[in-house]
């Protein structure tokens, strides 16, 4: 077995959903597990969130796993059907579809099945990604109310572009767009993503839409999930499984790009990109060995990476090293790897062994 473990604070979960209730300030909120929960796992996650108003997945397969998981909460296909043969099956596991364009109106218009499908209607307000032009809403709310394929009850929503730019005139904009497309029309509003929740109140309407924050994840460039005040959720680790005595002057890894500076100990650990670590890691990267900030050295490679082991001279082969947790937050490792913490925890592969903590 790989020594290559994900463990899931299942309380740090719990937490952050709480904390996310507490600043919504009433909104209703769906819990993102998308990209199987943010690589967190997505049955586990629904577990343990299973106080969350409603999920939001990316696919219909997303939804039959928590239907046959025995999860009853509304679920939200965030990209709705794809193709008309889609209704059939949204109705039938009770799934709640996003609607943003032209054609998913056709399909919606030509169905004849009479059980209503809950809808939100989705208002590009910015973003220019998904969703319809704001001076189409009327007329696409009136279509969608004649049709009685379509539950009444339709939820407006928007989608973000810069909310976690706390100082950024876009967002506002938005939801000024956004009120004036709405204005007099009756149904739930949803606008805030986990920034929106942050940084913008006029946002948080009926309900909030949360992803990274929920895992304890940045939504602000430049700060942690801790310093917004969230648990991270996820801690990797791995387990050291060689130690070598190298001469000033030899080199590490692949190309030899890293040089000894001096006659040192260098460590091996059994983490590499085929465990989903970044091979973008530069060196300097840290990892934690007891206790201890310990820079990658060379360059990673699918099943190992390799640590300068100068400040750690007790280090045992079997030692447990944390590649990011707790106390080493996923979000520094992923500015050195050039990426962000979703890139990262989303990255998990198969072999890595997921426990829960």
């Amino acid at each position: 077995m790989r020594s290559a473990t994900a463990t899931i604070r299942s309380a740090a979960l719990r937490a952050n959903l709480a904390q996310l209730r507490r600043l919504s300030q009433g909104a209703k909120v769906v819990a993102v597990v998308k990209a199987d929960g943010y690589g967190h796992g997505l049955e586990r996650v629904a577990r343990i969130l299973s106080d969350a108003d409603a999920f939001g997945v990316a696919a219909i397969a997303d939804g039959q796993r928590l239907r046959a998981a025995g999860h009853q909460q509304r679920i939200i296909v965030l990209s709705g059907p794809d193709e008309a043969a889609d209704l059939a099956e949204l109705r039938r596991l009770r799934l709640d579809a996003v609607i943003h364009h032209e054609s998913q109106l056709r399909w919606l218009a030509a169905d004849r099945d009479p059980r209503p499908l809950r809808v939100w209607l989705k208002i590009d307000t910015g973003m220019h990604r998904l969703g319809f032009a704001p001076e189409r809403v009327r007329e696409v709310h009136e279509r969608l109310l004649a049709m009685p394929s379509v539950d009444r009850d339709i939820v407006f929503m928007t989608h973000f572009a810069a909310s976690d730019e706390f100082d950024n005139a876009v967002t506002a904009e938005q939801i000024a767009r956004f009120d004036a497309a709405t204005q007099g029309l009756p149904g739930p509003r949803c606008l805030a993503n986990s920034a929106g929740v942050l940084g913008w109140p006029a946002a948080r309407g009926d309900w909030v839409r949360t992803g990274g924050l929920l895992y304890g994840l940045s939504v602000v460039a430049g700060k942690s999930g801790r310093d917004l005040g969230f648990e991270p959720v996820m801690s990797l680790s791995t387990r050291l499984i060689a130690i070598n005595r190298l001469r000033r002057g030899e080199r590490v890894g692949y190309a030899g790009t890293w040089e000894c500076p001096e006659d040192m100990d260098v460590g091996v650990i059994a983490i590499g990109y085929g465990d989903g670590y970044p091979r973008s890691a530069a060196p300097g990267t840290p990892v934690l060995l007891g206790g201890r900030r310990l820079p990658i050295v060379g360059r990673v490679s699918m099943d190992l990476a390799t640590i300068d082991l100068r400040e750690a001279p007790d280090a045992h082969v079997g030692d447990r090293v944390l590649l990011w947790g707790d106390a080493l937050p996923v979000e520094e490792i992923a500015e050195r790897a050039g990426t962000i913490a979703y890139d990262l925890t989303c990255g998990m592969t198969k072999r890595v062994l997921f426990v829960e903590d």
